[in-house]
């Protein structure tokens, strides 16, 4: 599969799923937070199974 996540997106999702993970720890401390794990592993990984289906592609480079 290739990379459909540009720098900025990659970013804002690795700091997105970070926040809604430290939502387990302190905050609420909801179970919810484990939603968080969505993001960061999109943002790590450089690849988003929606963006996919729909034919979105931020990633600046073409292969």
């Amino acid at each position: 599969m290739t990379r459909n996540e540009g720098t900025f997106d990659r970013a804002a999702r690795i700091i997105l799923g970070l926040a809604l993970l430290s939502l387990t720890v302190v905050g609420p401390q909801t179970m919810w937070g484990l939603i968080g794990i969505v993001p960061l592993l999109t943002g790590m990984v450089g690849i988003c199974p929606l963006y996919s289906i729909l034919g979105i592609n931020t990633c600046p480079l073409k292969k």
